[in-house]
């Protein structure tokens, strides 16, 4: 049997994103945040996002159900009426009240040859 420990944490880091600003051919250039939750219960997550030249969008917040994954595009962030731009480099925190798994992934698709990024963020 597993601790819930093992089962993820509660404070995630990804200290390089970047949404792509134009995209070639059919896929369009994206960033998504993946989250798993193992837990019995629902995940409430709060997301700041952070820039080198301007305040942080804080508090953004997310749902993930209990026992379920949730795929979150960082270009649907949005908290009164803030956006991540694209073409901007940021990076970003979650809390978590009860402990999860992140993976941040990009699909950079502004060549005609895609590139796709993944990464498990830093856990704290």
């Amino acid at each position: 049997m597993t601790t819930d420990h093992a089962k993820g944490r509660t404070a995630w880091y990804v200290p390089d994103a970047y949404i792509p600003p134009h995209s070639s051919g059919e896929l369009e250039s994206h960033e998504s945040i993946c989250v798993l939750n193992c837990m019995e219960e629902d995940a409430s997550i709060a997301i700041t996002v952070y820039f080198e030249d301007r305040d942080p969008i804080e508090h953004i917040e997310v749902t993930v159900p209990a026992r379920r994954t949730r795929h979150i595009r960082t270009s649907s962030l949005a908290k009164d009426g803030q956006t991540i731009p694209v073409g901007v480099p940021y990076a970003f925190s979650l809390e978590s009240s009860v402990p999860i798994v992140v993976q941040y992934s990009r699909l950079d698709a502004t060549q005609p040859a895609n590139a796709l990024m993944t990464a498990i963020g830093y856990f704290g």
